[in-house]
């Protein structure tokens, strides 16, 4: 779902602005509860009794919590009675300095609204589902003659059928090879089918039916296509049943080579259903999501079923869940889960919801899926042990997180009594560069905190500065942490976001920590922790040296965890590094002078350089030999002549 227009351009949408300031009675003392239920009340006035959602915000303008109504006031108006909130909620209202409202016409607009306003904003008041990862599908494409089946991740805007999600690459990858043997589809890119005239090894293992050699007719290849389509569809019982009456009249005419690649591929169809712990015999489509709680975190195990095959499972940790209740818990994450994926036919879930969330989440989801989706609680038979399991992998999932958790905070005190810290660091940031020879120069940023890496605040920086000298890791690592700290201090300058680190960590010995001091020093920042990592001699792991203002430069004994805990930050730094140098590398090679001359897009440089075989060939050419390339018309070839003549 995509966030709708401005509701000043859409006149059936309202947005209810803030009350001016007299308005409000005399205010208590900021930042208690009376104060923020005296805003609250304000907008009581002018708040609309139609659905909608509000947004509590502070007095920075950051949203702090997201919340839908089918009556706005009403709902609202429980805001100002502190008995009847907890204590997380009550320091929400002490915050609460000003009331964003969007009407909507029904409440399932509402929350469907809500549910993508908290995934893009993530309010800190909010249960919010921690997912930064898309999910695998399997994609039969329909832009070419001879489809192809191939794996995709991302958004959907390739033509072709998309079945999944998948809940792990390793898990589409596994499908992907049994549906090849099963199918005989080619997965082979359009340029590379294009090319062939003889078949591949994938046709010589009996993967492919070779459609790019003309070993199969348009025909055939068509009705596998439709039989791949059906199986991933939920009709695999049909399919199989074709699959061995073919096999029994291909036998009964003693044509026992057909026989035996039916045979082959009945197999193939019967490995991709066994691929399973639990055979949900009477399960086509659905989703198995079962929570568990403890020691204020919660855990949420989706198991994804389609076709009647298990397609993996993926393990959640909401945030923000330590006074809610199971139900409140899974009508948060049934909102922003499916927010932007297509919901199954059924959904299971281990806690059953309230008669009103139940309601309101069944017709949201029929509306997005644009067919009638059930959501359920499994009582008995395979629907039963399906959810058990899935509870019991949440169980032992949040056990595995709560002992990582628990290692990775004392690691961090380790390293906050190693330095002399005040107390565990919440956000270490790690640097380090990348580059050959001072060519394509990047800059990595990678973070960490008590839950382990925080990878979706990883940064990477092309070094722009042309006055470096190849090979200046001083002046590079000036250019980064300046490039770092400038903007922290523009986007967060109250620190409220969490976007400050307590701890810098640098891979570098004085003279790196020199240059990272002099630029927080010129920034007038003075609070952060800096550290520096040596190789020592012979820059042997276990061997090095640590560095910090103060102090005399150390090493720790080569047994020691906490120095294991710094070498995976730094070696960590070191993967990102190498990997956005090669990836900027990678860009660089591929990029081509035709690139920058204007008029020059896909389609036209593919047939220059089909023509002339590269883009020195092209640069070499006359003006009416460029004419004579398709697409090239006597404007468009005299102004690539003139790009790589200037002079004439």
């Amino acid at each position: 779902m995509t966030l709708p227009p401005d509701p000043q351009d859409n006149p059936e949408t309202t947005v209810h602005p803030a009350p001016p300031d007299e308005a409000l009675p005399s205010s208590p003392a900021p930042g208690t509860f009376s104060h923020g239920a005296a805003v609250i009340e304000g907008y009581l006035r002018t708040m609309p009794t139609a659905p909608g959602v509000y947004r509590m915000l502070n007095r920075g303008g950051d949203v702090l919590y997201v919340g839908k109504a089918k009556n706005l006031k009403k709902r609202v108006v429980a805001y100002t009675h502190a008995e009847r909130l907890p204590l997380r909620i009550q320091r929400m209202v002490a915050e609460t300095r000003s009331m964003e409202v969007v009407t909507t016409h029904t409440e399932v607009e509402a929350l469907l609204l809500e549910a993508n306003l908290i995934k893009r904003l993530g309010p800190r008041y909010n249960i919010l589902l921690k997912d930064d990862k898309s999910f695998p599908y399997i994609l039969i494409t329909g832009d070419h003659d001879w489809p192809q089946i191939v794996k995709h991740r991302g958004a959907r805007n390739r033509k072709g059928e998309y079945f999944g999600p998948f809940a792990s690459a390793g898990s589409v990858n596994q499908a992907l090879s049994h549906l090849q043997r099963a199918f005989l589809l080619r997965s082979c890119t359009d340029s590379v089918f294009q090319t062939r005239s003889r078949p591949c090894l994938l046709f010589q293992i009996k993967r492919c039916s070779a459609p790019c050699a003309d070993r199969i007719t348009r025909e055939r290849y068509a009705g596998l296509v439709d039989q791949a389509r059906s199986f991933l569809s939920g009709q695999s019982q049909a399919v199989q049943r074709d699959l061995v009456d073919r096999m029994e009249i291909a036998s009964r005419e003693m044509n026992y080579e057909e026989a035996a690649v039916y045979r082959d591929r009945i197999r193939a169809l019967t490995q991709i259903q066994a691929r399973q712990d639990i055979n949900p015999s009477d399960i086509e489509e659905a989703d198995v999501i079962a929570l568990h709680q403890a020691g204020g975190q919660a855990c949420i195990q989706v198991f994804f079923f389609r076709s009647g095959c298990n397609f993996g499972n993926r393990s959640f940790f909401p945030a923000q869940t330590q006074d809610q209740t199971p139900e409140d818990i899974l009508a948060a994450f049934l909102g922003q889960f499916y927010d932007d994926r297509p919901p199954p036919r059924e959904v299971l879930i281990s806690h059953a919801l309230t008669a009103a969330d139940d309601r309101l989440l069944t017709e949201a989801l029929s509306h997005r899926a644009g067919r009638k989706v059930v959501i359920g609680t499994a009582r008995r038979g395979d629907r039963r042990k399906m959810m058990e399991h899935a509870y019991d992998n949440a169980r032992e999932a949040l056990g595995r997180r709560m002992a990582e958790s628990s290692a990775q905070a004392k690691l961090l005190q380790n390293m906050a009594d190693l330095f002399g810290l005040d107390a565990a660091p919440g956000r270490i940031e790690v640097y380090d560069n990348s580059h050959i020879q001072g060519s394509h120069a990047v800059g990595g940023m990678i973070v960490a905190g008590p839950d382990g890496f925080m990878r979706n605040e990883y940064r990477k920086f092309n070094i722009r500065s042309e006055d470096l000298s190849p090979g200046d890791d001083f002046g590079m690592m000036r250019e980064v942490l300046t490039r770092r700290f400038r903007r922290v201090q523009k986007e967060d300058p109250e620190r409220q976001h969490g976007q400050w680190p307590d701890v810098v960590l640098i891979d570098g010995g004085p003279g790196q920590l020199k240059i990272v001091s002099e630029v927080l020093e010129d920034l007038g920042i003075d609070d952060v922790i800096l550290i520096g990592v040596s190789k020592g001699p012979d820059r042997n792991a276990g061997r090095e040296r640590f560095h910090i203002a103060g102090r005399p430069s150390f090493s720790l004994p080569p047994n020691d965890p906490t120095l294991y805990f710094l070498q995976r930050l730094r070696d960590e730094a070191h993967r990102f590094a190498i990997g956005s140098h090669r990836a900027r590398r990678s860009q660089a090679i591929g990029a081509s002078p035709l690139d920058d001359i204007p008029g020059i897009g896909a389609g036209r440089k593919k047939a220059l350089l089909h023509h002339f075989g590269s883009a020195r060939a092209v640069a070499e050419a006359g003006v009416l030999d460029l004419q004579a390339v398709s697409g090239i018309s006597a404007t468009m070839a005299q102004k690539i002549y003139d790009y790589f003549h200037p002079n004439q």
